[in-house]
């Protein structure tokens, strides 16, 4: 089965396609390309198939489920129903430019409508960014990247320091960035010049997806060995791969044997 909608906008970079394909039981999202935007298990559909949305998750090693939190980019929904689902404490604003995307992830990929948990915005997500509140969110996460990579609205070095400036002293920005992107390295070093150097990578084990944890601040330098410690109790509590999160943290990130910021 195949599905196609196509925005018709008069501004030509306005415009977004959208294919849906089903095959052995998975249900794809695609933006008028082969890459993959989202994944579903039809009989599972809470269940996080593709591997960078597993490895988001992986801020849970150094903080605990946020109580705001701001996804921009909603796609097939993945991120927003794994939260609705398994943090009931957490209330999430969703902010997705088009509203066509939106009509998909909840007729095709059961992203729950919204509720006192869950609030989906249709808009432009670094205008939403640049209107909230200092202080006000505890997690932002950018899964922002369309047919020709992220909006350049979304990359600046201006709105990385609006996101950091509405994070909670605890608070971490999440990004969702391409290995092989050729501006990749840019990305990386805008990121740790606004966040000063608090920034770890973790490779997603499945076509270069990069998640950038960005970090308020220090969250006291935790250990390598404290950071292991906490994926074994997280593993089975959330059923994600925590413990080889640790492992990738650790390979693709400049530490001594100890400490995560050097």
């Amino acid at each position: 089965m195949l599905f196609r909608s196509k925005r018709i906008s008069p501004a030509a970079h306005e415009e977004i396609q959208i294919d849906i394909s089903d095959s052995l039981g998975i249900r794809k999202l695609h933006f008028g390309g082969d890459d993959t935007q989202s994944a579903m298990r039809v009989n599972d559909p809470i269940e996080l198939v593709l591997a960078y949305t597993r490895c988001l998750f992986g801020f849970l090693l150094f903080a605990e489920p946020p109580k705001q939190a701001l996804l921009i980019g909603l796609g097939g929904g993945s991120i927003a129903k794994w939260i609705h689902e398994k943090m009931p404490e957490t209330h999430l604003r969703a902010v997705e430019l088009h509203p066509q995307v939106v009509a998909v992830a909840r007729s095709m990929f059961q992203t729950p409508a919204d509720d006192d948990q869950f609030q989906v915005i249709v808009g432009d997500g670094a205008a939403h960014v640049y209107g909230m509140a200092d202080d006000s969110a505890d997690l932002i996460v950018m899964d922002a990247y369309g047919p020709s990579g992220i909006a350049e609205s979304l990359a600046t070095s201006d709105f990385f320091s609006a996101c950091r400036d509405r994070l909670t002293a605890d608070g971490i920005l999440a990004v969702n960035l391409w290995g092989s992107d050729r501006r990749f390295e840019t990305y990386r070093e805008r990121l740790s010049q606004v966040f000063d150097g608090r920034v770890l990578l973790l490779p997603a084990r499945q076509k270069g997806n990069v998640m950038a944890f960005c970090f308020a601040r220090g969250l006291n330098n935790p250990t390598w060995q404290a950071l292991a410690a906490r994926a074994e109790v997280l593993k089975p509590r959330y059923g994600l791969e925590f413990d080889e999160f640790v492992s990738d943290l650790a390979r693709l990130n400049a530490h001594n044997d100890r400490k995560l910021f050097i």
